[in-house]
């Protein structure tokens, strides 16, 4: 009897879950699949009781978190609790060396440690996602992020994206200390031409499959809980419209299960790849690939109940 008891319980909560959503109107799931930074209190919270927001990132006073909770559970008509993310990537209140420098150390202990003393942080402040670890490969130093970054070979981005995502989340996601990890970006930000920011990548399957790929085959494995897409091109298709990575590899071929989000605006910069032609464009293009949530340029809610 005593083994069956995980299995009831999710059980019971996937049938929570598909009764919320029987009675959930199309507006309000494109409410759940909005993530905004708020710069209004009032007009979030107006937003919120309209249920028109999921997540909200960069709100970082455990009063406004309190109080804008508070709201979603009590004001808006579902009761649906937020998201609230940050980007804790070295650090939240003790701040640790840079990813780059504990990569150096080639000791995934030491990354596991400062993840979870930054999720009991974090976590303190209401703060339950962040938008780590990154473990885009990176080569090509005149790229600023790679200080973001576990450096340039792809097994040691494996291991302390790994231990990374271990610290953060804890031996389960219901510990109050515990926050939801991301792996990001994928796929292959870090291979930017020039080392510019936010530029196009050519990187043919092969060399995805044996350098970029591997990292975050070993996040989804380690049960990182959500992906983010990253802003690059690859051969012309942006990884936020991109079914091949986001759909037939790591859906299909890795069977992921967690929730992917853009990276910020990433699903509106497609029209400046000129990959779209506009918001609405881009955001079919998006759910059509399957990205679940969309942080910030709401596409998403603005478009998807015309199209």
């Amino acid at each position: 009897m005593g083994c069956s008891q995980p299995q009831d319980k999710n059980t019971e909560i996937e049938n929570k879950v598909e009764t919320l959503l029987h009675k959930m109107t199309l507006e309000e799931k494109l409410g759940q699949m909005n993530q905004l930074s708020p710069w209004d209190f009032e007009d979030l919270a107006k937003r919120v009781r309209k249920g028109e927001v999921g997540s909200i990132l960069n709100v970082v006073n455990p009063e406004e978190v309190n109080k804008i909770q508070k709201i979603a559970v009590e004001e808006s008509r579902l009761g649906i609790p937020l998201i609230v993310s940050r980007d804790v990537i070295h650090g939240y209140k003790t701040i640790f060396p840079i990813p780059l420098g504990q990569a150096a150390t080639f000791n995934p202990e030491i990354a596991e440690q400062g993840a979870r003393i930054a999720a009991i942080e974090a976590s303190a402040d209401g703060i339950r996602w962040t938008f780590a670890p990154m473990i885009d490969v990176a080569r090509d130093p005149r790229w600023g992020r790679i200080a973001e970054s576990c450096g340039e070979d792809p097994y040691l981005n494996a291991v302390m994206g790994t231990a990374m995502i271990k610290g953060y989340q804890g031996d389960s996601l219901n510990d109050p200390t515990a926050i939801a990890a991301c792996a990001k970006h994928f796929v292959a930000y870090g291979a930017a031409e020039g080392g510019r920011d936010y530029n196009s990548t050519f990187i043919p399957e092969r060399v995805l499959r044996n350098v970029y790929l591997p990292p975050f085959k070993a996040a989804a494995d380690a049960g990182c809980a959500t992906f983010m897409t990253s802003f690059n091109d690859n051969d012309g298709v942006p990884s936020t419209a991109n079914s091949f990575v986001l759909k037939d590899v790591l859906r299909k071929e890795w069977k992921y299960d967690g929730m992917v989000v853009t990276d910020w605006a990433s699903a509106l910069e497609m029209v400046n790849h000129g990959f779209c032609t506009d918001g609405k464009d881009a955001a079919e293009k998006s759910v059509n690939a399957g990205v679940d949530m969309e942080m910030v340029s709401e596409t998403f809610i603005q478009n998807l109940k015309q199209s």
